[in-house]
């Protein structure tokens, strides 16, 4: 990315929450910034107090076809993207496997998520480079009886983004792919408040990890603590905390 020239980002999933606040970040940094989420007032909203030009798109990441479409109108509307965040995402207590509820988290953790990070893969191949961060969770790193979908779908971002990672390799051109993993952010979504952080503090950190081209960051940093204990606890340990 070059710091001599105005750069833009797309945030999906950018009404509220992290992507709000990244939204946000960008925009003070200078970025023009891409908006998209199903409430396209908010999202108008939102672009008339960046700092910066803002485009609006409204999308719904379960109409996966509708979704890639409307993201490459948005990145033809605003030329070269240099940065693309997929922050979309939904998640349950759902102890009583209620399909309904399953099912959305599948369909916009996995698969809303999968058709626009090769949606944003293939433009940057395009366009001959740009970076992809895709935003998972530290839930990632275990099950839970709890809410089985949301970190089985975060476990799947997480290793899809590597393998995305692996594969730019390969191309000619310049990728980079960062995989995000917070902890608790204080949004609708938060599920607990040990070690939890604001939206804003999640972003400034995310927008650093981006400009550093990491290819993985935990939000907060301290999370690392936790994943790394998740990885070594037993089976038998994990069941009697996640049950």
């Amino acid at each position: 990315m070059s710091d001599t020239e105005t750069q833009s980002a797309i945030v999906v999933g950018a009404s509220s929450g992290i992507g709000e606040a990244l939204a946000r970040e960008f925009a003070a940094s200078g970025y023009e910034v891409g908006l998209t989420a199903r409430r396209r007032e908010k999202l108008e909203l939102i672009g008339d107090q960046l700092e910066t030009q803002a485009y609006v798109a409204k999308m719904d990441v379960t109409d996966t076809e509708d979704a890639r479409e409307g993201f490459r109108e948005l990145a033809d509307a605003m030329g070269e993207v240099d940065v693309v965040v997929l922050c979309a995402g939904v998640g349950y207590e759902n102890r009583d496997l209620d399909w309904e509820q399953e099912r959305e988290t599948v369909d916009v953790n996995v698969r809303g998520f999968t058709a626009l990070a090769t949606a944003a893969m293939a433009r940057f191949e395009q366009q001959g480079g740009g970076h992809l961060v895709g935003i998972s969770s530290v839930a990632a790193h275990m099950a839970n009886g709890a809410l089985p979908a949301y970190p089985a779908s975060k476990a799947f971002v997480s290793n899809y983004c590597d393998a995305l990672r692996y594969r730019a390799r390969n191309l000619e051109a310049d990728v980079d792919v960062t995989t995000i993993e917070p902890g608790f952010v204080d949004t609708d979504m938060a599920g607990g408040t040990f070690w939890m952080c604001s939206p804003e503090t999640a972003a400034a950190q995310i927008y650093r990890a981006v400009r550093r081209r990491k290819r993985h960051a935990y939000v907060t940093r301290r999370w690392w603590l936790v994943a790394g204990l998740l990885g070594l606890l037993p089976d038998v340990v994990k069941r009697r905390l996640f049950a």
